[in-house]
């Protein structure tokens, strides 16, 4: 009984959703009531000769569907019954963690910044620690991926923390224990120049339109000059949330992207009719992880002449996908479309294996601009993956503080740094020492911010020399 069941999982929504046959696309139940009886009499043959027993779990769940969908659309997903069970878990959960802010080296994790209230604050962590272990595990020997994976674990459960503190002669251990975060999506904005805004969108959550909003608004609305939107690393997230970011720079009844698929009705998705858009000049920045929300809202403005692209070619997500569930308490994730831009590109980018087709063209989003960042030289890498200007700026910052905004690195601190790198065997030639003075000046900047005012100050300073940033102010004050 249990082997049917599996079969009649496998077949019963080719069934329902009247698969087509042939270039006429006439429905032959016949033929696929062969099919089905030629996949149970392969099954049967298997089961009753097979060397050692079959798992039909593992047979149907694991092997028949997922191998069927990744013939036909390697985009779409099987859930058996536990998977399909986390899938809704998921979606209700809620993000935990420790309140703190990080920078991950390989083998090395310092603290940025420990938010009020929550459970790093509480414990005592200080901006500048380094941890050392986690739970008894040393991470010096560890890779970037292999710690970015043991610090999201942690999140799941109380953790002890081996921590270095700059000044202090003995490890500082902490044990705290994760509580329920609230990320922010819309996370940084400022003025680049005067009259010019920069705006940092970290994904669409379901706030994110009214938050850009108001983000817009502290910084002058529509008496802007112009407006730098970075997309940059943004996944996605609530499409909702996207269109509404979007509509807010387009003209009411502006189409903002259109869904096309084989046995969905083609819809256009506009910008609302009652809508008040700013007008000011508009610049995005968007790279390689820039993904399908954010392709959608970055396509839709520069397809309407609303901004200039800066970056690299996005990412390429274009699919829409819809979750259906089957009998057994399993799942399907199915792409069931495609999204497209107001001039009608295709934003998937094409697809590689399966029978879909995907859209016409490269996908993504190209930019009007490409900007790569600037290339890191033998000592700015040295530098980087060392750890010496967190670990510097820990140990200088007590007899900096107070540390205002206007802090600016001295001459004499940049001496000090640089006998304080002699001192552990770094000493760069009198050539490259000058070629990267004022990028190290900059980065030392960075860091002490990071440390005595938090991240988002720190995240200004690497902003200001950031070559994509220059380039769409650059974009935004001249006059063409």
């Amino acid at each position: 009984m249990r082997r049917l069941a599996a079969i009649t999982v496998l077949f019963a929504g080719l069934w329902s959703a009247r698969a087509q046959d042939g270039p006429s696309g006439q429905w032959d139940p016949a033929e696929l009531e062969g099919l089905v009886r030629r996949f149970a009499e392969v099954y049967s043959a298997v089961e009753e000769n097979a060397a050692d027993p079959v798992n039909s779990f593992q047979a149907i769940y694991g092997g028949a569907i997922p191998g069927m969908l990744k013939r036909l659309d390697p985009h779409s997903i099987f859930f058996d019954p536990d998977q399909f069970e986390q899938l809704k878990r998921l979606q209700t959960a809620t993000q935990k963690g420790f309140g703190s802010v990080v920078s991950i080296l390989p083998g090395r994790v310092f603290v940025l910044q420990t938010l009020p209230g929550t459970p790093s604050a509480r414990a005592g962590m200080q901006p500048g620690d380094e941890i050392l272990a986690i739970n008894g595990i040393a991470l010096d020997r560890l890779g970037i991926e292999q710690l970015v994976a043991l610090l999201t674990e942690s999140r799941k459960r109380t953790v002890r923390l081996d921590i270095r503190r700059p000044g202090a002669s003995k490890l500082v251990r902490v044990t705290m224990s994760p509580a329920t975060m609230k990320s922010e999506s819309v996370d940084l904005a400022f003025e680049l120049k005067p009259g010019i805004g920069y705006v940092r969108v970290k994904d669409f959550e379901a706030d994110t339109g009214p938050k850009v909003k108001e983000a817009i608004e502290k910084l002058g609305g529509e008496e802007l000059r112009g407006l730098v939107l970075d997309l940059r690393g943004n996944p996605g997230g609530i499409m909702a949330a996207a269109l509404e970011t979007a509509a807010l720079f387009l003209e009411p009844g502006s189409v903002i992207v259109s869904v096309r698929g084989r046995a969905t009705k083609r819809e256009e998705l506009k910008a609302p009719e009652d809508g008040d858009p700013y007008r000011f000049r508009m610049a995005v920045l968007v790279d390689e992880e820039s993904a399908s929300g954010a392709e959608i809202v970055a396509a839709a403005l520069q397809d309407h002449g609303r901004a200039k692209i800066v970056g690299a070619p996005t990412f390429g997500k274009g699919l829409v996908q819809q979750v259906y569930p089957l009998s057994d308490n399993t799942g399907l994730a199915l792409t069931t479309a495609y999204y497209f831009t107001p001039n009608g590109r295709s934003i998937q980018r094409p697809l590689h294996g399966g029978q879909l087709k995907g859209g016409k063209g490269p996908g993504g989003i190209q930019p009007d601009y490409v900007v790569y960042p600037e290339p890191l030289s033998r000592l700015r890498m040295y530098l980087e993956a060392s750890g010496a200007f967190p670990t510097f700026a820990g140990e200088v910052l007590p007899k900096l503080e107070p540390v205002s905004p206007e802090f600016e690195v001295s001459n004499s601190l940049l001496d000090e740094f640089q006998t304080w790198l002699i001192e552990r065997r770094v000493q760069p030639s009198v050539a490259e020492w000058s070629t990267e003075r004022e990028w190290i000046r900059s980065r030392l900047r960075q860091e002490i911010f990071n440390l005595a005012l938090g991240v988002k100050a720190g995240d200004r300073i690497e902003l200001e020399r950031d070559p994509r940033v220059r380039k769409a102010v650059a974009i935004l004050e001249s006059r063409g």
